[in-house]
Parts: C-alpha cells; structure tokens; sequence
C-alpha cells in the first residue's frame, strides 16, 4: 500500500466509503480564481462553494488536485532540486464539508485514516492550534488521546487560514511527523522548528469565521472544512523516506534520467536529475491543461521551467533532446490517476521536444557570446545591465540563465541597468506610434498591454471563466468606469473568448460581476496578444479592477467550432477531388454558415461537389478525435501541415489533425492537418453533417464554397424535405416520382409552346386565321415580302425569314417585330440567286436607320438589326422597297 498510486487511492477511497463525494481534479489553470496564476491547493475549485455562490448536490467531497507553485506569490522554482521537499508540481489530498460536519469529525476522520489505514506510529505525531482555539485542543485530547505536551498553541498566521483580506477564515490545525533525533531540528513553534526533525503532513482548516472588513470578523452561519495533505509527503513517510524524491514516482523517474545521461543519481549532479524530474512533471501537466510555452504570462512560467529542466539536462552532458524521452515513464507512473496525461502524450512529447530544440540553439549560442562578453570579468565583478539586455533581446537569451550561467564563475549581474535598457526599448517603442487618425487610436492597446502584459486565452478548454477587468476604453481612451446603457471595450487578464482571427468570428456572450452585467457583441485583437470584448452594459456599473465571470454563449460557440473544423475536411477533400493546386485563400467561419475561397481555373461540377462532400462527411461519422499539436512552423509544413492564407505564424504553431484517410495515399494516417488557431470540435462527429449549397467565382481562378453544418444544415435539409413533399401533393404523386413527373411536365410545356410558337409564326406570315400567306409584291421583277409582326420575339425571327424565302424561291424577306415596350427587331433574307444584285446586310442597315437605330449586321442573304421606334415599321419596309427598287 505504499506506492504512491496506492496511497492516492486508499485516501480517496476511505473518505468515500465515509459519505464523501470522489470529484476529479480540476485543471492547473484556475477557472474562478482570476488572482492565481496556477491551482496551488485543493480548495481552489470549490472557492465559490465556501462562499455560498456556487451550490453542488454534495456537502462532502474529496479530491487528489493537481497543483503547481511556480509563479506570482507562490513560486518554488528556484528551491525545487537543492532541497527534500519542494516541487513545482505536487498532489494535494483532501477532503472537504461544505456545512457539513467540523471540527470533531474533521479530526477523528484524519486521525483514524493515519494511525488505522496508514498505520503510521501515533507516538511519533504531534499536532499545533491556533493558540485560542480551545476546541480543536480538547478534541485532540478526546479522539486522539494526545497529551498536552503534543498539542502545541501557535499564535501566528501559521496557524490561521484566511482565503483573502476579506470573506471565509478560520484557524487551521496541522499534523507533524517526528523522523527522530538523528535528525535536526524541533517541534514547531520552538526555536529550531526550521529543521528537517519534524515534517508537517496534512492542514486541516477549521473555516468558521467571515472577515467582512479588517476590524470586523462575524461567524458563518454554516462553518466548514477543508484539509490537505501533500502526496508526496505522506508516500516518503509511508515508504520509509526522510526525502521526497527518494518515493518510488520520483525514483523511476531519476532513474530514466540516468539511463539516459549515464551520469549517477547522487554526487555532485544530484540536484539536476531531480529537476529534470520535477519540471517534467509540471511541464507535461501544464501541457495537458492547455498551457503552452510563450513570453506571456502563464506560457513563460512554464517555458521558465521547461528550459530550467533543459539547462540542467545540459549540465548532465545531453547535447540532444532528451527530457522529451522520460515522458512515457511520467505517463506510465500517474497516466491511470491522471487520464489527460495519456490524451495528450503526443502534444506534450511535441511541444517539448520543440521547446529542446529551440533552447539548445539558444543556450549554445547564448553562451558563446556570454562567454566573450565576461571574457575580462573576475569574480566579483558583474556583467553590465546593457550587454545582458541585449544578450536577452537580440539573442532570446533568458536573464535567469545569463545568472545561472555565470554563478558558478562568482560574476553578478547589473539588474538595474538591465531594467534601464529593458524600459527604455518600451519607451522607444511607444514613441514610434505617434501618429493621428487610427494610429493614434491604436496606441492606447499598447499602453494597455505594456502595462498589464497579454491577455491569457483560454479558451482552447473552456466557455466560462474568471477574471479582473485590467482596462476599459472608449473613444482610443482608457476610462475609469461605464455605466448602464454605455458600450465599452474590455480588456481582462484571462479570458474564454476568441477574438477574430483566421476566418473565426469571435466570440459573444456576457460579463457578469458584483451588480452590474455587460453583453459582448464581439470580440477583437489589439495590440501584441490582447484580446478586446466589445460591449455594451446592460445594468449597473463596471469598473476597473472589478473582479468578473465571463461566459461565452456556449451555442454559438458550438456552431463556430463546427462549421470550422468542416472548412478544415472540405479543405481537403476539394485537393483530393480536384486536385492539390487547390489552396485556400480566404475564408468565413460564421455561426450559421461557413464560407471559405479556394485557388481553382474553373467551375466545380455538381458531381464534383457531390463526391467532396460524401469524403467530409465520411470523416464526420468516423467521429475520430480532434487532435492539436505545438510544433516549430517549419517541421508542421515538411509534416505535411498545410498553412491557411491570411494567418501569420510565429516560430511555434498549433497543429490540428482530424480524421483517418480511407483512401489513396494517405489511408491510414491522418485526413486534414493544418495550422490553426482557431477553436474546434473535440470529436468529427461533434459537426454533425455538412451541407454543400454552391460554388461560384469571385475572381480570376478563385472560387467560393459555401456550406451548412450540424442543426442548421439539418434545418436546411428539413426545409427542402418539406418542399418536396409539398411538391408532390401538388403534383398527386410520392416524392421518389416527382422527378419523372416534373420532366414529363416540362416536356409537354415544350411541345406546347412549339405547337404555339409555330402557330403565332403562320397567322403571322398568312395575315389571317386560315394560315395562307399573302402574295408577294414585285418590285422590278424582285419577288419582295415585308411584314410587320406583334406577339412575335426576336429570335423566332430568322427562322421564319428562312420559311418565306424557301416560300418565294427567289426573292426579298423583311419582318419587323415591334415588341411590347415599342422597340423593333428587324431581319432580312435575300435568296442566293440575288444576293449579287442587293445584300441583306445593306437592306437590314436601311431598315435600322428608319426605326431610329444604328447599323446591323450579318450575311449577304441573312442580316440582322433593330431601332428604338418600333413605330416606324412601315416606313422601315417602304425604305427597303425603294433600296431594291433602285438596285
């Protein structure tokens, strides 16, 4: 049972076989907790269930939480190797009443589950109050038969939780481990507590007050519990270890990390096996919550530890990546616990692989010129602030490693002339944006940013989130409050809202906080990496610094996921359909409807489109999980990636693949892969089904698809079931029949409209009912026809021209046919033997000029023309008349 794997489950099991509820760690990225960087304890998630803002249909809980100490107030880093007992990664145990049970349950439950279920020697625990807590000291004494020497009053914060300034507090009771007097150290609160004798192993916080103000404490109506107890500790005291990187989890680790090295786990490079343990664990964690490395915010924490681990792997003599390696241990070792751990082995194996490769390049050439610039310098002497600026900016260079790097030597570094150069670049940088119009309104991002950094997205993993409003602004200026009625843009410091990009639309939802809400209508990029909410307050009045919910409207959301993962399959499926030219160049990724615009010379057939959107909706119903990957950009491309037109690319990129090809060459590996920002779906059966409405140009070689997805395309398909349906009552048949029915229909039209035509065309030419057609007049021994016609169109013309002139055998045809709005058509026919004596292009030009037009054109025995004045037809035949007459 003392296996770390073990000792988690025993825990979680004896809490739950007394009425607890197991619930599942929560991310390392807090979600209501705008103040932390990371989850650091197991009450985080249930901060708003203490508060009575949050209700859940259980009063008891338990938990193993992730957490992480790297960052803002609680940061371990620079201790994590060099001592027994820090990490940056660590499992907190835990269980919890929310108004529950409190103190005596509190404590018979941790006292019975140490000294019964852990067997662990009750003479070796003593226990510490908050030294006014006479409660918690006889309780001791009751249940666990202490006696006095061994509870130990402590007047100090130590011994006194509070979760802020103000709202829930109490006093804590820890339980202390005795390793022995072999051991330095004393008992807490004594003068030697600092010591490594006595090992504290599990909190327990009585939460039975409310700070309402700094002079104001009142009781809570309903007090409650919260404990935690670090893993690690307890499995180093259960397995017999007086360190926590000498339990079984940390050894198997170490030991990849000498197999790899070939250096000893103990000696004089002890500590850097130990932190390549440790960061390996917050790194692919971090990972797996959704974390990537960046220079912003919880990114560069992250990439801080990851290249600490790399710059120690280094230390060990790797010159190759090689922490990526020990990931399958780490995944072997808590992958069962920790399921997210499996799911993303291949993003964390990636994205840390990348990191190595990147940071290898950077630290030999970092060092190199470090090593030249410290060339002169003894110890004692420090480095100047400008050369480790520019070491920084120009080199990417970290300021953490120029003073790793150079404490071995003895050599400081000049941090204030570093933080002159760093913000002179600032100040520099801002005075290039002076400007006016736009420009100039865009500046105020850039305060805004250098001020409060990027803000932190989140959601890749999430709809829903707190944060703290960081700035408002109106009109290009940043303003204190707005107030109902007003629209705003917002600026928080962690968000679940896409801002526009790659197609995407962004996000709409609302803001919620103490008496006021606002509505998001949009969301937008500014600056370097901020996103901004436009909105509008609903009611109350918003402020900066105020502490908000921000919840994205969870079906549009849906919908954009889906109808931009399509883009991604149909992309494909138009390369394999009509081949690999096909690239695409712009694209639309609304709610209702996708739009994307794609390289290809002509109109896409309807079989085609057919055959294109049976492959993608091939690949929706295989509903194969949607995969993202963090890859330098280069390597994504020669993987085949394909890169979407209008999207900039740093150095790093998000890979998205989805689908398995069931043909050709890529049958069996991944169907689409590309870069993207965007959010998506989680499995290709989350689109639900695609729906091709069109292909039309909208330039030269460039042709625009338009589609549906999921319930709009379902709507779309129901609508047109619908009108079918309709169709075939009016037409007193069943749907599979209407077809054949509507193409007899219009094939009868047809007939009918010949029969109709040639029958307009004899009354015409015969000038009566009985069909028989007028008699020629001579005109110097020229047979000449002229007619003027109505109800006739134009391009019946010529045929009947031909029917009189085969009528004559020899001689002259002129139909004029004025059309409802008063214009004329006219056509002229002369019969081949006279076409060397008058030509019909000639006539049909006389004919034009009479009915006001202009020219004409055509053969010598057909020409055609027409003129505005329709009225003049008989002036036109008159003007023929003469022309043939004097030929």
């Amino acid at each position: 049972m003392s296996g770390v794997n073990d000792i988690r489950s025993t825990f979680l099991n004896y809490f739950k076989s007394n009425g607890h509820e197991v619930v599942a760690s929560s991310p390392l990225v807090p979600r209501n907790d705008p103040t932390l960087m990371f989850t650091n304890a197991g009450m985080v998630q249930f901060k708003n269930v203490f508060t009575g803002l949050e209700h859940r249909p259980y009063s008891t809980a338990t938990t193993a939480q992730k957490c992480v100490r790297a960052g803002g107030k609680h940061n371990d880093l620079d201790n994590v190797g060099y001592t027994a007992r820090h990490h940056t990664f660590f499992e907190m145990l835990g269980n919890f009443s929310f108004g529950d049970y409190f103190k005596e349950n509190a404590i018979e439950l941790a006292w019975n589950l140490i000294t019964k279920e852990f067997g662990v020697d009750r003479e070796r625990l003593c226990v510490t109050v908050y030294h006014t807590d006479d409660e918690a000291f006889n309780l001791w004494k009751k249940i666990a038969g202490l006696p006095d020497h061994k509870i130990i009053r402590i007047p100090t914060s130590d011994n006194f939780w509070a979760m802020g300034d103000t709202g829930p507090c109490g006093p804590c009771s820890e339980i202390f481990y005795d390793h022995g007097d072999h051991i330095w150290g004393g008992p807490p609160g004594s003068a030697d507590e600092d010591g490594d004798r006595f090992i504290e192993i599990w909190n327990l916080v009585f939460m039975q007050y409310e700070q309402i103000t700094k002079e104001e404490r009142v009781d809570l109506p309903r007090p409650s519990i919260d404990t935690g107890m670090g893993l690690e500790r307890i499995a180093a005291l259960l397995q017999g270890k007086h360190d926590n990187y000498d339990i079984d989890l940390f050894r198997a680790l170490i030991d990849a990390s000498v197999d790899l090295t070939g250096v000893a786990a103990e000696g004089e490079r002890r500590a850097s096996h130990r932190v390549i343990a440790d960061h390996l664990r917050s790194s692919a964690f971090l990972i797996a919550d959704g974390v990537l490395p960046s220079n912003e915010g919880r990114g560069y924490v992250l990439r801080r530890i990851m290249r600490r681990a790399m710059r120690h792997a280094e230390l060990l003599g790797a010159r190759e990546p090689i922490i990526y390696k020990l990931l399958p241990v780490l995944v072997q070792q808590m992958g069962r616990a920790y399921p997210e751990l499996v799911r993303a082995e291949s993003l964390i194996s990636e994205t840390i692989k990348l990191e190595e490769n990147r940071f290898r390049k950077t630290l030999e050439r970092g060092l190199s010129l470090l090593s030249d610039a410290t060339s002169n310098l003894s110890k004692g002497d420090s480095l100047d602030g400008e050369t480790v600026f520019k070491l920084y900016d120009t080199y990417g260079f970290p300021l953490d490693l120029t003073q790793d790097a150079l404490r071995a030597r003895g050599i400081g570094v000049d941090i204030s002339g570093f933080t002159d150069a760093m913000e002179r670049q600032k100040a520099e940088a801002r005075a290039s944006w002076s400007g006016s119009g736009d420009k100039a309104t865009e500046t105020v991002w850039f305060e805004v940013k250098d001020k409060h950094g990027a803000t932190e997205f989140l959601g890749y993993s999430a709809e829903s989130a707190e944060g703290e409003v960081q700035a408002l602004v109106r009109d290009g200026a940043v303003i204190e409050k707005a107030a109902a009625g007003e629209s705003v843009q917002v600026v928080v410091n962690q968000t679940p809202f896409y801002a526009e990009s790659g197609g995407q639309m962004g996000d709409t939802g609302e803001i919620v906080g103490e008496g006021f809400v606002l509505d998001v209508t949009d969301t937008q990029k500014r600056g370097e990496g901020l996103h901004v909410h436009m909105a509008t307050v609903r009611e109350g009045t918003v402020a900066t610094g105020a502490v908000v919910v921000l919840n994205v409207s969870n079906a549009r959301r849906s919908r954009l996921r889906a109808n931009h993962s399509a883009t991604h399959l149909l992309h494909e499926a138009l390369r394999e359909v009509l081949g690999t030219h096909v690239a695409q160049k712009g694209s639309l990724v609304a709610p209702d409807r996708l739009r994307f615009d794609i390289s290809h010379p002509k109109p896409i057939t309807a079989e085609e489109l057919k055959i294109v959107e049976n492959m993608a909706n091939e690949i929706i119903l295989q509903n194969a999980p949607v995969t993202t990957r963090l890859m330098a950009v280069d390597d994504a491309i020669a993987e085949g990636a394909m890169a979407l037109f209008g999207e900039k690319y740093g150095d790093e990129v998000r890979v998205v693949s989805m689908g398995t090809a069931i043909r050709g060459p890529k049958a069996g590996k991944s169907y689409s892969t590309e870069l993207c920002g965007g959010t998506h779906v989680s499995a290709t059966g989350d689109i639900g089904l695609v729906r091709l409405l069109s292909d039309s140009a909208v330039g030269a070689g460039v042709r625009r698809i338009e589609a549906l997805t999921g319930e709009t395309a379902r709507a779309y398909l129901s609508e047109q079931d619908e009108r079918l349906k309709a169709l075939a009552g009016t037409l007193k048949a069943q749907p599979s029949e209407v077809i054949g029915r509507v193409e007899t229909l219009v094939e009868e039209r047809r007939k009918l409209e010949r029969e109709l035509a040639d029958a307009k065309r004899k009354l015409a030419m015969g000038g009566g009912a009985s069909g028989e057609a007028e008699a020629p007049r001579d005109i110097n021994g020229v047979k000449f026809v002229g007619k003027q016609l109505t109800g006739i169109d134009a391009k019946d013309l010529k045929g009947m021209v031909d029917d009189a002139k085969t009528a004559l055998g020899s001689g002259v045809v002129l139909l004029v046919a004025v059309a409802d709005d008063g214009k004329a058509s006219a056509v002229v026919g002369v019969t081949g033997d006279l076409t060397a004596k008058v030509s019909a292009v000639e006539l049909v030009r006389i004919a034009s000029a009479a009915l006001g037009g202009k020219g004409g054109g055509g053969r010598a025995d057909m020409a055609q023309a027409g003129g505005p004045d329709g009225a003049k037809a008989d002036e036109a035949i008159e003007a023929v008349v003469t022309a043939i007459a004097a030929a």
